[in-house]
């Protein structure tokens, strides 16, 4: 998809038709029709533009007389249609960010809520022909959404540890090890987007004004809390795996506990039965009260059974 935004002096949102000085061109998911256009009416390198489209794309900085292009691993949260409960699975995907003399231009694979902010206007001091300022703004909202998936990574890891006090089953421990899977990819995009800022904390362009330093800075410490945060997350998720992976194995061993237990009281009857099965002399054969007594003994060995097994003693 190929969309073209400009940006008033009043901070209003326009969308055109045909690229202007100035204005901010949005691909997501391009196809090679719209590729081909942006390259030739742009005189921009293809490379540039494709490069952030493959999924294993690298973070990196590449600047030229006429160019700067950054790429680097923004967040998302990405539903899973094939699981009942709709999960939904913590990502990361590439996105490139192209600044030409006169335009600036987007790419990415999908479409992303820290785009749709730009698109909504609801990002302050946002202005579509500032392309420097516009580069720092769609890093610092990438670093807070990492924070903010975090955060929620970690409210679904405390409430799975309510369920699995209870659990028996692996479920839960395949929810854990897909929250697990997301803090790999956070740390590791988290690490590589480091590398990219700290080279972009050297470019002179960048810092030609005193806001823009000062929100550059503040881009890398919000992306050094967050690989913090991933770091202190998933120790404590490994932790707890293997904690409640005891937690299951003792839940298993309980319940075999008490079947075992119903197994032993259920044989006492059948034991009884079995010998007034034989064709022998045996007591109470002969009395008409027989079967009355027989029944109401197995239930009291039964029951003297079963009370000296679920004693909290070892077998």
């Amino acid at each position: 998809m190929l969309e073209i935004y400009k940006s008033t002096l009043d901070r209003e949102i326009e969308i055109l038709n045909e690229f202007e000085k100035g204005s901010w061109i949005k691909l997501t998911n391009p196809t090679n029709e719209e590729i081909d256009l942006v390259v030739d009416s742009l005189d921009v390198e293809k490379d540039l533009i494709v490069d952030p489209l493959d999924l294993e794309e690298s973070p990196r900085l590449e600047i030229e007389e006429d160019y700067m292009s950054v790429i680097v691993d923004i967040p998302i949260l990405q539903e899973d249609l094939s699981e009942k409960d709709g999960n939904s699975q913590f990502m990361t995907i590439p996105i490139g960010i192209i600044i030409l003399e006169n335009h600036i231009i987007t790419v990415c694979t999908e479409e992303t809520n820290i785009l749709k902010m730009f698109e909504e206007n609801k990002v302050k001091s946002f202005y579509t022909f500032k392309k420097n300022r516009f580069l720092l703004l769609l890093l610092y909202k990438t670093a807070i959404k990492y924070l903010l998936y975090l955060k929620q990574i970690d409210r679904r890891s405390s409430a799975m540890q309510k369920m699995l006090t209870k659990s028996t089953r692996n479920q839960e421990l395949f929810k854990f090890l897909e929250l697990e899977n997301s803090l790999i990819y956070f740390s590791t995009s988290l690490k590589a987007n480091e590398l990219v800022l700290e080279k972009l904390l050297k470019v002179e362009n960048l810092k030609k004004y005193e806001e823009d330093t000062e929100l550059l800075e503040d881009v890398i410490i919000e992306n050094k809390q967050a690989i913090e945060m991933t770091n202190i997350y998933s120790n404590i998720l490994v932790g707890t795996m293997d904690t409640f992976a005891s937690i299951i194995s003792n839940n298993q061993n309980t319940v075999m506990k008490l079947l075992a237990i119903v197994t032993i009281a259920m044989s006492i009857p059948t034991i009884i039965t079995g010998f007034y099965g034989m064709n022998v002399e045996l007591p109470l054969q002969h009395n008409p009260n027989a079967y009355l007594i027989i029944v109401i003994g197995s239930l009291v060995l039964t029951t003297i059974v079963s009370l000296i097994f679920t004693k909290r003693r070892p077998f």
